[in-house]
């Protein structure tokens, strides 16, 4: 359980990293996006391949932020009956989510998006758009991005695995206290008890 403990860390470590440099291609997108249609106005210039990039750093972000999501807890979750469960049953939950849905999906997409990427890769596809760019990087994002989350997912059964035989603490300790979305509706009933009380 040591050596697991030990790999999953490594996989937290390399996703949180990718997923946080991931960030910037947001500040990307909004400058390439500014930037042309600034030109397209001012100077009635405009390329493809910059609206390409757009498309390919918005398919980066999306996929190689999936796995930072998952090790954050961030990825929306419908809670209709897992908040009243106990801590140990909510980590069985976790545990066999992943392992009956999260990665029989997962592997199935990286298995059907490898060969959709060597083909683009050997035929040199190229956008059909004039201007456009190639289409092999925008296609190798998918096995990346969904071999990434596969990765994930492993760690999050292997600390959770490690928290239900005492080897390992509970990998959502870190995260006590309200979501971001509770802190909000409860400000905002604090607000709304606050302006009740001035129309009094």
């Amino acid at each position: 359980m040591k050596a697991l403990l030990m790999l999953s860390r490594w996989i937290d470590i390399a996703n949180e990293k990718i997923g946080q440099a991931s960030i910037w291609f947001i500040l990307a997108m909004t400058l390439i996006s500014a930037g042309n249609a600034v030109m397209r106005k001012a100077f009635d210039i405009s390329s493809n391949a910059l609206l390409e990039v757009q498309w390919y750093l918005f398919s980066a972000v999306f996929l190689f932020c999936a796995a930072y999501a998952l090790q954050k807890n961030a990825h929306v979750r419908i809670d209709v009956l897992y908040g009243r469960f106990s801590r140990r049953t909510q980590v069985w939950i976790d545990i066999l989510g992943t392992l009956l849905f999260l990665l029989p999906m997962a592997v199935m997409i990286l298995w059907l998006s490898w060969p959709v990427f060597t083909t683009s890769l050997a035929s040199h596809e190229v956008s059909p758009n004039a201007g456009g760019l190639p289409f092999w990087p925008a296609r190798a994002l998918v096995p990346i991005g969904f071999a990434m989350l596969i990765l994930q997912a492993l760690s999050e059964i292997v600390k959770r695995i490690a928290f239900l035989t005492g080897a390992g603490p509970d990998p959502m300790a870190g995260e006590a206290g309200p979501s971001e979305e509770e802190a909000l509706a409860e400000e905002i009933r604090k607000m709304r008890a606050a302006g009740a009380e001035e129309a009094k």
